[in-house]
Formats: C-alpha cells, structure tokens, sequence
C-alpha cells in the first residue's frame, strides 16, 4: 500500500522571488505556451506605447533576433530606476523585481498615464523574472542606466554614468527562458500583425521592425498619420460607395455610481463597401479579437461604447443611420453630383432645367443627412447601458 504523505501546517509554502513567475507563468501571461511568450513581449511594447501615447516620442523600436531574443526601443522620458526615497529603495527593485509595482495606480486622478495600455505594475518584472537574461538600457535625468539580470536575478550592480541629457528612452533586450516557456520562436508574423494593430490606433506614432534573417536585419516601418481612418482607406481602396467618415467624443464615464468618474474617448471610422465586409474593435489600443464584448474584458462603460455602435449599425438608430445619413446623406448627392456633371455637359434648355432642381434636391439631401446624423449620435449616446452622464 501506497503511503500518503501527512497534510498539516508545515505544507502549506509561498512562492517567492522569480519562483512566483517562472514556476506559474500562465498566472501572468495566460499561458506558459508560445501565447504566454508573446503576451510577455506585448507586455514590454505596451510600456513604449504608453509614453508615445503621452506624447514622449514618435517612434518605437522592435527587433526580432535569430537566438530568440526580443529588443524593444522607445524614445520616451526613460523608465524611472535610481532611488525612491518614499518606497526606501531604488526604483529598478520595484520596476523589475516587484510585482504590483508601477506609476499608472493614479491614471483616473489625474496623474500620467490616464489612456493607457498597462496598468498593474506586472509586466516589467514577469517578463524580466520569466527570461533567460534581461538587459536594460535607460538614459533620462543626464544618466545612462544600465542593468543585467539572469533568471530573475541581477548579475553584478546597476551601472550610473553621466550621457547627454537630451537623449532619453529605454532600451530593453531579453530572451525568453525555455526554462519557463515550452516554445520561445515567435514567428515573425505575429511581430508584423501587432505592430501594424498598434499603428493603427496610435496615430502617427511609427512602429519600425528589425528581424534578422541570416545576419542581416530586414526593416519595415508601419505608420498612419490619421490613425484609423487611413486604415479604412487602405482596406477600403478607392472603389466605394460613401467616402470614409471619422468621428471622435469624449465623456466622463463611471463604472458605478458609486466610482469615481474617468474620461471616455470614442474613435469610430467607417465607410460602405460592397467589396469589403469588415469590422474591428479595440480598447485602449488593444485589440480586441472576439469582438470587444464585456464578457471578452471590456469594462461596463466600454460595453455602453460597443452597444451604441451596434445600435448605430444594426439596432434601433439603424433605419436613420442607414436611410437618413449614408442613403439620403451621403450616396444620393453623389448620384446626384453625376446627373449634374452629364447636365453641365448639355446646353439643352430641359436638362439645364433639371439640373437647378437637382441641385436644390442635392442641398436637401444634405441637410437631411446632418440631421440624420445629430440625431443618431444623441440617440446613440443615450442608451441606458450604464450610468455616464455629460
């Protein structure tokens, strides 16, 4: 018979240190697969993002090496690692050695950070204790910062020397631990796919990647000047049947009544093809692969956003977003526009007759269409989804 080990009170252990990571990464990156190694990359470009996003540099650095290694480069105001006298410590502990450490906590206050991509103070230090080494690079205040860590651990000490003070960014390379992950060749694609995605949403931000292949690096830059609505006109072309629209609001929002209040943005950009058939939602320039419902992660102010689009699209303000703005509004005075043109053509008394009152007719569909569209963002943005009063 198989004798059990007792179960008492000396069973019960922590995990502590690079343990809480390296022994459970799929607590942090949702798998310890080549999806947990991924998430952990998006960890470390999310922080780039997240100062371009505060204006601090219009450029990120990606590079993708032949050994597996990852370098992420920005341009920003550099991250913060000398000493923190309120904590008692120097600032690259808690950066890349505590969990829950970070300065985004005060983001709904009105500290930095308020749209941001990472929020929990997680993603510095998992990636750095789930790797074979980490190494970063940080110029900000006048000083060059340099630190080496392996599994977890720092090799050595942080290295101060003084630097040019108007060069400031942070560089970080690291190698995902096959110790830790099953599989640590991301493909090249999925570097291709998220930076396009981030380009997408953080306008005229540009996202440059470096992959090497044999020794030599191939570069490909990816930027829209005008965010989503460039992005439309790409996949749109030039063959459609309204032009591109984009619209923009913002509002205070609150998750429950009892919440504070934070500030909501809405970015929407459409146009109507009978080539192309395509929707896309994303949160805080996240992604948002399934759709962008609250069940997917979305907030319950984010749930009020999307079901106002549906509303829009396909639910109660349908009919006059659909007939009223795009059908009358927008595709009517173009076919309109083309009677004209054949008219102006013409010196027949008739038809310059019937172009007076096709351009009075055109004015009219106009008009309708803007009131259409008054009234589709009003009746839109008043859906009782959740409490977000103006």
């Amino acid at each position: 018979m198989k004798q059990q080990k007792a179960y008492g009170n000396e069973s019960i252990s922590s995990l502590k240190g690079a343990d809480r990571v390296r022994l459970r990464p799929a607590v942090i990156f949702g798998s310890d697969g080549l999806e947990g190694c991924e998430h952990a990359v998006f960890e470390i470009l999310s922080n780039a993002i997240d100062e371009a996003r505060e204006g601090y540099g219009r450029q990120i650095l990606v590079t993708r090496y032949e050994d597996h290694s990852i370098e992420v480069e920005d341009f920003g105001r550099g991250c913060p690692v000398d000493w923190n006298e309120k904590e008692g410590k120097y600032n690259w502990e808690l950066v890349f050695c505590e969990l829950y450490a970070g300065g985004k906590y005060q983001n709904n206050t009105g500290g930095d950070y308020e749209f941001s991509l990472g929020l929990n103070g997680l993603g510095s230090c998992a990636t750095q204790y789930s790797s074979e080494y980490f190494d970063a690079i940080i110029r900000r205040d006048g000083f060059k910062y340099t630190l080496h860590f392996e599994k977890g651990e720092l090799v050595g000490k942080m290295k101060k020397e003084p630097t040019d003070r108007k060069a400031t960014g942070s560089i970080f390379r690291w190698k995902p631990d096959l110790a830790v992950f099953t599989d640590i060749d991301i493909p090249k694609e999925y570097f291709e796919d998220t930076l396009k995605r981030q380009a997408v949403v953080n306008a005229g931000v540009t996202f440059t990647f470096r992959d090497q292949e044999n020794g030599k690096f191939v570069k490909t830059d990816y930027c829209y000047p005008n965010g989503i609505l460039d992005y439309v006109n790409e996949i749109a072309g030039e063959q459609t049947l309204t032009m591109p629209q984009f619209w923009e609001a913002e509002r205070k929002g609150r998750d429950r009544a009892d919440k504070p209040e934070y500030r909501v943005k809405l970015n929407v950009a459409m146009c109507v093809s009978n080539k192309h058939n395509l929707l896309e939602y994303y949160h805080n320039s996240s992604w948002l692969e399934h759709g962008g419902s609250a069940s997917s992660g979305a907030t319950p102010t984010d749930a009020a956003a999307l079901a106002s689009v549906a509303s829009v699209l396909n639910g109660a303000c349908s009919l006059p977003f659909w007939g009223g703005l795009v059908l009358v509004g927008l595709v009517a005075p173009f076919a309109i526009e083309a009677v004209l043109a054949r008219c102006n053509a013409s010196k027949d008394v008739a038809e310059a007759s019937l172009a007076s009152r096709a351009l009075l007719a055109s004015a009219g569909c106009v008009l309708v269409g803007g009131a259409c569209l008054r009234a589709v963002v009003v009746a839109a943005g008043m859906l009782p989804v959740v409490s977000v009063p103006f």
